[in-house]
């Protein structure tokens, strides 16, 4: 027995020592943004590059390991206990026992409370957060325990397991002393908030605080923010000390090793190159296909630069407004789908860091995805004759009509609408002109400034759009997308599809928990919309990246921004 504990003695001892060196460690990591984030606001979420910064400074109850794919407890000690009785969820969590604010106090159940109530109090930049956390009616405090609770939610949908955890806490003894909100309910500030002095009077202190600019007391995640030049850098340093670094073992969320993060911000894409090349940044994320390949032919550069190309779960679409007359036929949508190059389009316009896909899944999710679907296929031939088995007839100087029972023939002439600037939809949207015109139907190409373009879709005003839809391995609810209730200015489903057979299928799927049943619906989906053809899937992006070779340990993934920063372990460069 006693030698036992001996030995284990030492081993505590060396994991100790290796603890103590990691930390003795220090160096910086230098990363490239194209543009300044906004705000760090952690319940705003302006963009992907704040969301990046703010997952630095703040903590959530639940995260994401990225590279394995899978929902891990942070500031809670375990994912959250399930139970549901009748049209009402509960969702139990009991936070780590040394998670502590950097003054030392306890992180605890109050500070859940009261995050939640500043995410749906009126009057502050939370407008996303209201409508995201709408389902939870209520939180249930335990007597005995302060850091334990649980959310009381509105029905119950697998999503709301990570969603219910997912939000910046923020600490209820600093921003809000005097415990004003304590006196007011979730339901009565949704209600009523507005019009309360109490409610108003907090709203001005609260904004006291300016979280837009992140200060680092107000977070418990083990950076804070140090420095910020607007359009140039922002800087992060480590905290010394951060209470997790008492969770042993570490988690790989918890990992927190480069002593500095800095985002450099650099919008011309020649300009970053330059920058990496020097030395003068160490991580180039969302790398364009031709810097890639140019980094990539280059034996001066990859002495000092790796290059990376993990999978993402960005997909290049064409959606097809079903709306309009000549659009209404399955048949022409395939026929115009089977016009797009698609091997072409992936060599042009990613230098092949690409790949294309049957559906909405990745074909590298082999659980979901359904491998009994071929990618469309680049066939004028086969879309010549699906016209014709939509009823539409070639005239003799190659144009089509379809004849119409109350009026002139229909003409198939479309419009394909895009973001101005964008070289890879412009090419798309050339190649299809370029092919259609060869078999008779007439592309107009429509290149729109961003917001309009948005207007349009939710208008419906469009015939083809072309979009990139970004997705991840968590969730696989499509209602916002498909579903006939998520068309106009509120939803997400532009192209007008539904009916009475898919949206139920949608919303079984939405709800479903079993992982068979979860697959057989999944399987059904892909292949409706392949038959019914509202949009169609060119290809997934792969995310290519270039990183100083000083750095091992990236954390690579799937998921933007594609490495955890966090997690770089330094080196001498070779």
């Amino acid at each position: 027995m006693n030698r036992y504990l001996s030995t284990c003695g030492v081993v505590l001892l060396l994991l100790l020592g290796c603890r103590q060196q990691e930390a003795q460690r220090t160096y910086n990591v230098r990363i490239r943004w194209p543009r300044d984030p906004e705000t760090l606001h952690p319940h705003t979420l302006a963009n992907a590059l704040a969301i990046q910064a703010i997952n630095l400074t703040y903590q959530s109850l639940l995260a994401i390991d990225a590279p394995q794919q899978r929902i891990v407890p942070w500031l809670a000690e375990a994912l959250p206990v399930v139970r549901r009785a009748g049209n009402t969820s509960y969702l139990t969590y009991r936070i780590r026992p040394a998670a502590t604010w950097n003054d030392g106090q306890p992180i605890t159940a109050q500070d859940i409370i009261f995050t939640l109530k500043t995410m749906r109090c009126p009057d502050l930049p939370n407008e996303r957060m209201r409508a995201t956390y709408g389902f939870v009616r209520s939180v249930q405090l335990d007597s005995t325990d302060t850091r334990q609770f649980t959310l009381v939610c509105d029905q119950f949908a697998p999503d709301y397991v990570l969603t219910s955890g997912d939000f910046a806490v923020l600490p209820e003894h600093l921003l809000d002393p005097g415990h004003q909100l304590r006196a007011f309910s979730l339901g009565r500030l949704d209600s009523v908030g507005a019009t309360l002095p109490a409610v108003k009077q907090f709203v001005k202190e609260f904004s006291k605080a300016r979280l837009e600019q992140s200060p680092g007391k107000y977070g418990s995640g083990p950076y804070v923010l140090k420095s910020w030049q607007s359009g140039q850098q922002l800087v992060f340093a480590r905290k010394k000390p951060w209470w997790g670094d008492q969770v042993v073992p570490t988690p790989a969320t918890f990992l927190a090793r480069p002593n500095q993060i800095s985002f450099h911000i650099i919008p011309d894409q020649t300009t970053a190159l330059l920058a990496l090349r020097r030395g003068d940044i160490d991580v180039y994320g969302s790398l364009p296909a031709t810097d890639y390949q140019r980094l990539a032919s280059s034996a001066t550069d990859q002495k000092r630069i790796a290059l990376y190309a993990p999978d993402s779960y960005e997909a290049v679409t064409v959606g097809f407004n079903t709306r309009k007359p000549a659009l209404a036929d399955s048949k022409t949508r395939q026929a115009i789908s089977h016009l797009f190059d698609i091997p072409t389009l992936i060599k042009a316009t990613q230098h092949g860091l690409a790949y294309p896909s049957a559906s909405l899944i990745s074909p590298h999710d082999k659980h979901y995805y359904n491998d009994s679907l071929a990618p469309v296929a680049y066939s004028p031939a086969l879309a010549t004759q699906l016209l014709a088995q939509a009823g539409w007839q070639q005239q003799p100087d190659k144009s089509w009509q379809r004849p119409s029972r109350s009026g002139p023939a229909q003409q198939l002439a479309l419009t394909i609408s895009y973001r101005a600037g964008d070289a890879a939809y412009e090419f798309i949207a050339l190649q299809l002109r370029t092919v259609a015109g060869k078999v008779g139907i007439p592309i107009n190409l429509r290149p729109t400034e961003s917001s309009v373009l948005t207007q349009q879709l939710q208008a419906g005003a469009f015939d083809l759009y072309i979009r990139s839809l970004i997705g991840n391995p968590f969730a696989h609810n499509f209602l916002p997308l498909l579903h006939s209730g998520s068309t106009g200015t509120q939803g997400g489903n532009y192209t007008g599809f539904g009916s009475a057979s898919s949206d139920a299928l949608l919303t079984e799927l939405a709800a479903a928990q079993d992982t068979v049943q979860k697959k057989q619906l999944l399987r059904k989906l892909q292949r409706v919309l392949q038959q019914q053809n509202p949009l169609t899937v060119l290809y997934f992006k792969r995310n290519p990246l270039a990183v100083s070779r000083r750095f091992t340990n990236l954390g690579l993934s799937g998921l933007p921004p594609g490495y955890e920063a966090t997690r770089f372990t330094g080196h001498p460069q070779p």
